[in-house]
């Protein structure tokens, strides 16, 4: 699918999607609680749907509303099939993993796209210090594995990401974890971690107690192998709307305009609410209220950003850097090499096309912005990367020129309402997919 974007003013109110990192939480969560759970303001991204895709194949039932809710039955990991898909999500497949493992049958997990390059070596070394038996891919996907996971001391590293740690929490609540505890070294992205426990406890399960982001410890139970018992009384969740999908739209406001996102709120555990911080300093117009954020778009100057623990806040960041006058640094480089591409490399290969020189210094990347200025290359590349697909459309909206973006059908994996909604906000966009190239 190829994107052709004219240069557009961006003005207008717009509802946020849903998160997914919110969603794909809340799904494992109605898996392993056992009962009915209702997800409202269910999210319908493809790592969305592969999440859905993946409880149902461990054994759960699933009721589709069109009030945009969805209905969970489980009693539990039953799988009832030897293979589980987890599609291209990072999230899914470091998330889901250890909760596959809770379960006896040997079972392989596989996934698609870029999911099948990332490494996966945590797996190799972690599941078998807890009674799991795995084989991989040379630390790649599939996997096949054969529990039950039992619950023990261990200590991880933290440093690639924390969704390693999200799958452990959750898999060692459904096992019944009792005086035992992780220790984490080097954790990185500990909002998302808080986001897990939020989640833990709204739907009952057993939540341990974080010292510090460094250990996180279950408290003693009189019977070391409870498992979590049936509920009757159904959970009700709603999913929060996405900080990291409104990023992008708050920077087309803050470079073309001006927009109001609803369904955000300032309350949330999600990482990605930092973007609000960068805009303010790069000299935008921002009103944040308790569920909605304004942006408008000022003179914007050279800012600075420690996205250590929000890596996937680059792509705006870097659309937004462009638009400024002056050299933006931002931190947290080493975050991006296993994305859905080589972010970092990416976004440098791309916005050169833009005359926006980007370097890429160890853990920091300059940003040379040039106030929105750019020569006119008419065709960009997502790389298959659905950020990358944003950040680029974001950048284009002031240009002069047109531009086209190649593989834009990339944005389905975590906002596949994008284009729809940033044409309603005033964006000149087509599909020019069928244009001779």
């Amino acid at each position: 699918m190829i994107i052709h974007i004219q240069p557009s003013r961006i003005q207008g109110t717009i509802q946020a999607a849903a998160s997914k990192s919110s969603m794909q939480r809340a799904v494992a969560a109605s898996l392993l609680r056992k009962g009915e759970s209702v997800l409202y303001n269910a999210g319908h991204s493809n790592d969305d749907m592969a999440a859905l895709s993946v409880i149902t194949a461990l054994g759960a039932s699933i009721e589709t509303n069109k009030d945009s809710s969805v209905r969970i039955k489980s009693n539990g990991v039953f799988p009832i099939d030897g293979k589980v898909n987890c599609g291209e999500s990072g999230l899914g497949i470091r998330m889901f993993a250890p909760i596959i493992a809770l379960s006896k049958e040997p079972m392989i997990i596989d996934g698609e796209g870029s999911l099948l390059t990332r490494p996966m070596d945590f797996f190799d070394e972690v599941l078998p210090k807890l009674g799991v038996s795995i084989q991989s891919r040379n630390g790649m996907l599939p996997l096949q594995i054969k529990g039950p996971l039992i619950p023990r001391d261990i200590e991880i590293d933290g440093s690639l990401s924390s969704q390693f740690l999200t799958g452990l929490l959750l898999s060692y609540a459904a096992a019944g974890a009792s005086g035992v505890s992780i220790k984490v070294k080097n954790l990185k992205s500990w909002p998302y971690i808080d986001l897990t426990l939020e989640v833990m406890k709204v739907f009952g399960l057993k939540t341990p107690e974080n010292n510090h982001y460094e250990e996180f410890k279950f408290a003693s139970s009189g019977d070391s192998q409870e498992q979590i018992k049936i509920d009757a009384s159904p959970v009700r969740y709603t999913v929060e709307g996405d900080w990291s999908g409104a990023a992008f739209l708050l920077v087309a406001g803050a470079v073309s305009g001006s927009v109001k996102v609803r369904g955000i709120l300032n309350t949330s555990t999600q990482a990605d609410k930092k973007i609000v911080h960068a805009i303010l300093d790069a000299g935008a117009e921002v009103i944040v209220e308790e569920d909605s954020v304004f942006v408008k778009k000022k003179d914007l100057e050279a800012f600075e950003f420690n996205a250590t623990d929000c890596p996937d806040l680059f792509p705006p960041l870097v659309a937004l850097a462009a638009h400024c006058k002056g050299i933006s640094r931002i931190r947290g480089v080493r975050r991006l090499k296993h994305k859905e591409s080589d972010r970092g490399a990416t976004l440098k290969e791309e916005f050169d096309k833009l005359s926006t020189q980007i370097d890429l210094n160890d853990d920091e990347m300059l940003v040379h912005g040039n106030s929105g200025v750019f020569v006119k290359n008419h065709v960009l590349n997502s790389h298959h990367d659905h950020r990358i697909a944003m950040a680029c459309a974001v950048a284009c909206f002031s240009a002069d020129f047109d531009v086209q973006i190649r593989h834009a059908e990339a944005v389905n994996k975590s906002y596949p309402d994008f284009w729809q909604h940033i044409r309603s906000l005033g964006a000149a966009i087509s599909d020019a997919s069928n244009v001779k190239q």
